[in-house]
């Protein structure tokens, strides 16, 4: 048998393994925004949690042990070196200046309708486009088929045409302005009206263009759209998943999170940072709507802290957790490895395989969203001032949980394939490589079995949130 066959029947043994695991464990579940407001509903799992959650940490487990039986390392290379390249400079040309009017009238609509606008969440375009197209569609467009930002963003556009570049931006800075921007948009997002007041969030909108546009001015917008604006590091790190990359040449077509094994994803430690955020943030959206997560809220208010603050600690709290359970495994891999590549080096390699479980997140939280809400969203574009008053939504049925729970463990999957890639490119050893992962997939694990637990749970209104 060829070393090409050998790895087809490895992976095909370990697919089929993986969904008869799923369709053992996993129950329906219902994706929902109701930590935002959009959407309410609740869930439960039909089978005994326990079980639910270790046949998901298993076939994580078990996609791990089948991944260690590939070594070698020329089978593994095709992975990432395999693409396909197109030159499609005037395509691109063409599609940035098209997108870019789409971009700036978009922002107009969205920033007009949320003044004068109706101010109701589900009719107003302003909260739909930005829940709606930008939250869910868009970002899933991001991961699946490639990065539309850098053509659409109307914030660069805006600072590219006016004088800009007159400070040198710190070096120290990094990406934490965005991580801090980011960790206050999540905060921001669950105890401000958002989705139910559209003045509040175009009031929201106004103040983020304005910080945006200024540091742009003053850093040049190449530097600070690649360095400090949160939405730019959101669609950029999420696209290293897909299969569409930008080059200097035009798109090149690669297999889905190849480019993750690259090492020019994750540059320094704030990037990091951003990428432990964007797995947290769905964690903490699911937690907070969780009876376990309301009763934590309701608890600590009633020792007198605020709720705004309530919500804002266990943010930073369960992202300073993440931050340290990280690390702590790098630790251990690079003692396991015994290996003299520094601890931040192999922070930086193996904490891209973590945008593939962010991707797997964010595709089980939105994708039934989206498809419930997309028809309210068309009806509110095509008469932003004026939308239908019952705008349609979608029923999402029973069983579409199923796909969710799905999105989930792929995103793991891939994680785990990803890292077994990056670890037999940094160790010359074969047992050194397997050894160096066994830290990282017990984090994965654990924070598989953790998401399917949230998914698992009914969904409940937050308590102390405006709405």
């Amino acid at each position: 048998m060829s070393r090409r066959s050998a790895l087809v029947r490895r992976a095909s043994i370990g697919v089929v393994f993986a969904l008869v695991i799923l369709a053992a464990g996993t129950g329906v579940v219902a994706a929902s925004m109701t930590a935002s407001g959009l959407m309410g509903g609740s869930s439960n799992v039909s089978i005994p949690t326990w079980l639910y959650l270790a046949t998901g940490g298993g076939t994580v487990g078990a996609s791990a042990l089948l991944t260690m039986l590939v070594t070698d390392r020329d089978m593994i290379g095709t992975y990432h070196d395999r693409t396909l390249e197109a030159t499609t400079d005037r395509l691109r040309v063409a599609g940035s200046r098209l997108f870019g009017v789409i971009g700036l009238l978009g922002l107009a609509i969205i920033l007009v309708a949320g003044f004068v606008g109706p101010a109701i969440g589900l009719v107003s375009v302003t909260v739909l486009a930005t829940f709606v197209g930008g939250r869910a569609l868009l970002t899933i467009f991001a991961y699946t088929v490639g990065n539309p930002w850098p053509a659409l963003n109307p914030w660069r556009r805006i600072a590219a045409a006016l004088p800009n570049d007159f400070e040198t931006y710190p070096p120290a800075f990094g990406s934490w302005p965005a991580v801090v921007a980011l960790l206050t948009f999540i905060w921001l997002e669950v105890v401000a009206p958002l989705t139910t007041s559209a003045t509040v969030l175009a009031l929201i909108l106004v103040m983020y263009s304005l910080f945006t546009i200024s540091s742009a001015v003053i850093f040049s917008p190449e530097t600070w759209f690649r360095r400090g604006d949160p939405l730019s590091l959101w669609f950029r790190l999420y696209s290293a998943v897909a299969p569409i990359q930008r080059t200097d040449d035009g798109l090149e077509f690669r297999y889905p999170g190849s480019k993750l094994g690259e090492d020019d994803v994750i540059t320094d430690t704030s990037l990091v940072a951003f990428v432990l955020a964007l797995v947290w943030e769905l964690t903490y959206s699911g937690f907070i709507v969780t009876p376990a997560g309301v009763r934590t809220v309701e608890a600590l208010v009633g020792l007198g802290v605020p709720p705004v603050l309530v919500y804002l600690f266990l943010l930073v709290g369960g992202f300073a957790l993440f931050w340290k359970v990280y690390w702590g495994a790098i630790d251990r891999t690079r003692e396991r490895a015994e290996t003299y590549l520094s601890r931040e080096y192999l922070g930086l390699r193996f904490a891209a395989p973590l945008l593939a479980i962010a991707a797997g997140y964010h595709f089980a939280h939105y994708i039934g969203f989206a498809i419930a809400l997309w028809p309210a969203l068309v009806g509110a574009l095509a008469s932003p001032l004026s939308p239908p008053p019952n705008p349609t939504q979608y029923v999402v049925p029973g069983w579409f949980g199923y796909i969710e729970i799905a999105g989930i463990l792929v995103g793991h999957i891939l994680a785990v394939w990803v890292s077994h890639t990056v670890s037999f490119e940094l160790f010359p050893g074969k047992l050194q490589a397997i050894r160096s992962q066994y830290p990282l997939i017990v984090v994965m694990i654990f924070f598989t079995m953790a998401s399917l637990y949230l998914v698992s749970q009914g969904t409940m209104s937050p308590p102390y949130v405006p709405g």
